[in-house]
């Protein structure tokens, strides 16, 4: 896969974009990948490691994917140009069954640089907006230069069919920091977004995850 696109999203975490250059390659992904699911993105000579894709279903002409450098694989494709190919082996692995969440209000809770597999889901429904009830969107990290997307952030803020919850562990906001301040868990009983006819996505760090 060629790299046509990389963002550095916050201190040591990029997001690449890839286009497929074989097409039945390109053909086969669309068939069967499915939101939630997972790829092994890899240098020649280096390894591969595990990513999702965190790109939707309902955007499948790229695949994206957002990681942090954190060891030689990652390093190399973090240091990967513009134009370089890398290579692919996915989907693999389950995905959320989005047509079940038809009808229903939808809650997404994530924690740090766990959005991008909640990323994947959120962009499903919203490109099927009008498939679904209410959007609430709860989203934390530990400071306001870790958080990730913040041009998309900036985007499902301004929508109107979007509620987005935003916030920061005490400490790791900046003086012109509007949003909240406060861990997901106490955020998200502040915010009290109704349980009625709602499916709640939630991905994050065990300790989160175990006191939301």
């Amino acid at each position: 896969m060629k790299i046509v696109a990389s963002h550095d999203e916050a201190p040591g975490v990029k997001t690449l974009r890839l286009e497929f250059q074989n097409p039945d390659d390109h053909e086969l992904f669309r068939e069967n990948y499915r939101t939630g699911m997972f790829g092994l993105y890899g240098i020649y000579g280096e390894g591969e490691s595990t990513f999702c894709v965190a790109s939707p279903e309902t955007r499948t002409d790229y695949v994206e994917c957002t990681f942090r450098q954190s060891g030689r694989v990652t390093s190399a494709l973090a240091n990967a140009d513009t134009g370089d190919l890398i290579t692919f082996r996915g989907p693999y692995g389950n995905r959320f069954p989005v047509e079940e969440f038809y009808g229903k209000n939808l809650l997404f809770i994530a924690g740090g640089i766990a959005l991008p597999p909640t990323r994947s889901v959120i962009w499903s429904c919203l490109d099927r907006r009008d498939k679904f009830g209410k959007v609430t969107i709860v989203y934390g990290a530990r400071t306001v230069a870790d958080l990730v997307y913040k041009h998309e952030l900036e985007e499902w803020e301004k929508r109107d069919d979007v509620n987005l919850v935003l916030t920061v562990d005490p400490g790791g906001e900046t003086p012109d920091w509007k949003h909240r301040v406060g861990f997901v868990p106490t955020v998200l009983e502040q915010a009290a977004p109704s349980p009625e006819n709602c499916i709640a996505v939630l991905c994050g760090p065990p300790i989160m995850i175990k006191f939301t």
